[in-house]
């Protein structure tokens, strides 16, 4: 008699974990990066900005979780088959791409600018008198910014339609297992 391998109902903790942490961070840098110029200049505004930036250590998160996606992390067949299977995995790296470059060329802002942190190390500026690079580079970091979120909202609306409206425990799969 053969015994068959159930596919799993969720990922593992550890992936689970990982997604719900990038999407927090993800949410909250947006909003950190959105809310910077409400800040008086000076100090509180040097303060806003640092925040913004450390918490930029999504970087090492995301390089983690494609990793441990990689290397560890257990594999679940697509929700569906066909084009919307192979659409979800599309999405999903064009959600590590966007993710990826976000970071990156929040990097070379910093870089570009010479930004102080947190009023205790300022890095060194590439360009400090080029105000068109400074500018089309934290463009650059809005639009990338911006396209990941929303990109994120239609992944989350996607999973809401699947749990509410299809009803085939494709949300579940990525909700922490009590």
């Amino acid at each position: 008699m053969h015994a068959f391998k159930q596919t799993p109902l969720s990922y593992d903790r550890r992936s689970i974990a990982l997604h719900w942490l990038s999407a927090l961070l993800i949410a909250g840098l947006w909003l950190a990066g959105q809310s910077i110029d409400w800040f008086p200049r000076g100090t509180p505004r040097v303060m806003a900005r640092s925040l913004h930036i450390g918490l930029g250590v999504v970087l090492g998160l995301l390089l983690w979780r494609i990793y441990w996606r990689r290397h560890g992390g257990l594999q679940l067949p697509p929700a569906q088959g066909g084009l919307a299977g192979r659409t979800a995995i599309g999405v999903h790296h064009l959600l590590y791409l966007l993710a990826l470059l976000t970071v990156l060329v929040g990097a070379a802002c910093v870089w570009i600018r010479g930004d102080n942190l947190f009023n205790l190390y300022t890095v060194p500026a590439f360009d400090p008198g080029n105000k068109a690079l400074r500018h089309d580079a934290v463009e650059l970091h809005e639009l990338c910014a911006n396209a990941l979120l929303m990109l994120a909202g239609l992944h989350a609306a996607a999973a809401l339609w699947h749990h509410w409206k299809l009803k085939d425990g494709v949300l579940r799969r990525m909700w922490p297992r009590r």
